[in-house]
């Protein structure tokens, strides 16, 4: 019998890929989306596959007829927005998100008897004491300022699954991610590896918040989607870091962009914005012991590819190209 996974968040940077992975591996993929920080771009080129199916809706509603009556083997959330300039602007949606979105997907996975995914974050370290940050540490979350829609709706999510585990028995994974990266992201949504390289590609200012001596570890998605499907095919169910334990400084990446770009960017300096954490490093010791997982991509092979994949872009916005038509 044919296995089915449901995709939230789907057509999104890192949900097109997790949807192609599932496709590549004989299953029927259901990919729901509202498309709210996202136009369907990053799917388009599964729209003709049988075993795939695209439905644009959110996940605080009642989801589809379709998806309620479709037994799932696997529930995948990814469903909310990710950078700081989308979550700040959807900022009550991203905590319906993972409030009552979340909890609509849980009860689709119980309903299913599937394996459920939450994708939460190194957010929920906030601005951290503990270095490299370990899933035992709880953080140090500001629940009151410019970040905490995110922070919070990510936090709430781990403790409702955890809930809703310890009452219904639901099989439950959770995955922290740290800073991913790579082809596919949107050249617009505000993440420091997309904003550099299109800056330099156009040779705007790279522009840095603070003094650039903040710390982060990026993983190229290559990596996490490995992580994540080792994830979801083991039996664990406490949260699990996800991320590449190298650690760079901003001012680093900059640099690292300018150079492989041979851009003439110059770099300005911006005020700092409230709650930026100054660190950012996983310790990933529990999926290497417990997954066998571990980043092979570095960064600089990594930049190397997202680099192409932008540079593309540019020189198709230049030659007035136009974008395939959103899934509507």
């Amino acid at each position: 019998m044919l296995k089915h996974v449901l995709v939230a968040g789907g057509a999104g940077f890192l949900g097109s890929y997790i949807c192609d992975y599932y496709l590549d591996n004989g299953y029927a993929v259901d990919c729901l989306d509202n498309l709210s920080t996202s136009t369907g771009v990053n799917i388009q080129h599964l729209r003709d596959k049988d075993e795939f199916r695209f439905f644009k809706a959110d996940i605080v509603g009642t989801l589809p007829k379709k998806i309620n009556e479709t037994k799932y083997q696997i529930v995948i959330n990814l469903a909310s927005p990710a950078s700081p300039p989308h979550y700040q602007r959807l900022a009550i949606e991203t905590l319906q998100v993972g409030s009552q979105g979340t909890l609509n997907l849980l009860e689709l996975a119980r309903r299913s008897d599937a394996r459920f995914f939450h994708a939460s974050t190194s957010e929920v370290y906030g601005d951290p004491e503990v270095h490299p940050q370990p899933e035992s540490y709880w953080g140090k979350v500001h629940s009151y300022g410019p970040r905490s829609m995110y922070d919070e709706s990510k936090r709430y999510a781990e403790a409702l699954i955890f809930s809703y585990r310890q009452k219904y028995g639901v099989s439950t994974c959770i995955a922290r991610f740290f800073n991913t990266y790579g082809p596919r992201m949107d050249p617009e949504d505000g993440r420091v590896v997309s904003n550099f390289i299109v800056q330099a590609l156009e040779g705007h200012p790279i522009t840095i918040y603070g003094e650039g001596l903040q710390t982060r570890s990026f993983c190229y998605v290559d990596d996490l989607v490995k992580g994540i499907t080792a994830l979801i095919d083991s039996d664990e169910s406490e949260p699990m870091n996800l991320g590449n334990p190298v650690e760079f400084t901003i001012k680093e990446l900059a640099e690292m962009i300018i150079k492989k770009t041979d851009s003439n960017s110059k770099v300005i300096y911006l005020p700092l914005p409230g709650d930026d954490p100054t660190q950012r490093k996983p310790d990933i010791t529990l999926s290497k012991t417990k997954l066998g997982w571990e980043p092979t991509i570095p960064l600089d092979k990594g930049i190397d590819l997202t680099i192409d994949y932008f540079a593309k872009l540019v020189r198709e916005a230049k030659s007035d190209f136009k974008t395939p038509k959103p899934i509507l």
